[in-house]
């Protein structure tokens, strides 16, 4: 069975990861440690002071009289460790005791020993018959609790410096991996800010060693999608170019012809095969448009366009088509003034938008009807509204009407289902939106241009 170190889902983070290894790993050796001392500690502690206790014991032994000595406080001896001196007569009848309140008998075994009376231990040596006057026996003891508290504050004293340094070295930690977590950011971000007009390789000068090859791998990807997207825009250019000149040479023949038809059957074939040359030719010229919007790169050339200007431009182009069809196409931009009606943006791309959204909304309204264009504000945005008598879009395919070559089932328009996807893309490099919303109460379109 494989052994995760990273938890999936929203566990999965290198932070945590660290401090969930990482963390128990510096407890354990705290604790290893600290073990250790106490250990290491009350050995060298008993060790000494039981060297003490056998020195005193022998040095009372070997005089010739007993030495009286200061009688001792529970304090003395529970606290300060001070060794309790017992002397006994050869039968075990106590002679002398340097704390009368200690009740411990004389121990048959000479030597050391652990003794434990009344819920205290107490740590005992006591002299045998044969290394003091046959007389006289010598017992020393010393309080365990106490020998307990000094190797307990000598561990203390050595594994503070490990209980300090654990928070210190989370917080070392906790520091080093969001640092690298930064680094990471940020190559996610320069990641987020590539499209299809500026894919470039991601630097490494700043990532670590070890995301490295993550880099490595995440920018040859970037260079084949990068190919990918050039060769895909020179196709398109290239069958675009190539269909123009033929699409062209027959419109040119169909007009020559034009004069030869005699009325009827024959003029209305004509009419329906001219009006298929026309939408190829349209086609060509869209697929142009978009290939050039896509090839223009991230960074086009800005500047202040009078929105005013554009749409008036816009509109004197395709009266025309107006004429045609029939249909009264107006302005209203009487609800923002000239002079406030200016954007930062590419004066060709905001073009685009306008031409598109007003020719769309010619060719869908029904002859005879009435195309209106509106500029206006709404809640400090400049705003663009083409209001038609079309059949609108059902709310349902209204998100998909931007997508390349779709169009709305039923529609008896001549389209490439182009348009929207070019004015889309050409509105979001001018930092605008297009929404698009059905007539209140009767059939129509209005498309909606806003500064986001």
């Amino acid at each position: 069975m494989m052994f995760h170190v990273f938890p999936a889902g929203r566990m999965c983070s290198l932070r945590r990861a660290l401090l969930l290894w990482l963390v128990p790993v510096f407890l354990l050796v705290g604790a290893a440690s600290a073990g250790f001392a106490y250990w290491s500690y009350l050995r060298m502690a008993s060790t000494f002071m039981d060297n003490q206790m056998e020195l005193l014991a022998e040095s009372m032994g070997a005089q010739e009289q007993v030495v009286a000595l200061p009688a001792l406080t529970r304090e003395r001896v529970h606290k300060l460790g001070s060794y309790v001196v017992q002397v006994f007569d050869a039968d075990g009848k106590s002679r002398f005791s340097s704390w009368p309140e200690s009740t411990m008998a004389l121990l048959e075994t000479p030597g050391f020993q652990d003794v434990r009376m009344g819920g205290e231990r107490w740590r005992v040596y006591t002299t045998g018959p044969g290394k003091a006057e046959a007389s006289r026996r010598i017992q020393v003891l010393q309080s365990g609790e106490f020998r307990r508290h000094v190797a307990v504050g000598q561990a203390g004293a050595a594994i503070a410096p490990v209980i300090l340094l654990l928070p210190l070295s989370m917080l070392i930690l906790w520091c080093v991996v969001a640092m690298v977590s930064r680094e990471v950011g940020t190559i996610a971000r320069q990641a987020s800010a590539q499209d299809e007009h500026s894919i470039a390789e991601l630097p490494l000068d700043r990532v670590p060693r070890e995301i490295a090859p993550l880099v490595i791998s995440f920018n040859s990807l970037l260079t084949r999608l990068r190919d990918a997207f050039a060769t895909q825009r020179r196709f398109v250019q290239d069958a675009a170019h190539e269909l123009r000149t033929p699409i062209t040479a027959v419109g040119l023949q169909l007009e020559n012809l034009r004069g030869d038809l005699c009325t009827g059957a024959p003029a209305q074939r004509f009419a329906q095969l001219e009006a298929g040359i026309q939408r190829a030719q349209r086609l060509v010229d869209q697929l142009l448009n978009l290939s050039r919007q896509e090839s223009a790169g991230a960074e086009p050339a800005l500047g202040p366009v009078n929105v005013h200007e554009v749409v008036h431009e816009s509109i004197n182009q395709l009266i025309t088509l107006a004429d045609q069809r029939n249909i009264d196409l107006g302005l209203d931009a009487s609800r923002l003034p000239a002079e406030a009606a200016m954007l930062h943006c590419p004066g060709s791309d905001l073009r685009s938008v306008v031409d598109n959204l007003i020719e769309n909304a010619l060719r869908y309204a029904p002859e005879g009807s009435v195309v209106d264009v509106r500029i206006g504000s709404a809640q400090g945005r400049l705003l663009i509204e083409v209001e038609d008598a079309g059949p609108g879009i059902p709310p349902e395919l209204q998100g998909r009407v931007f997508d390349r070559f779709f169009r709305v089932p039923g529609s008896d328009a001549g389209g490439s289902g182009l348009g929207l996807a070019i004015a889309q893309a050409a509105a979001k490099r001018c930092g605008l939106r297009i929404t698009l919303r059905n007539r209140d109460g009767r059939s129509g379109l209005v498309a909606r241009v806003e500064t986001l």
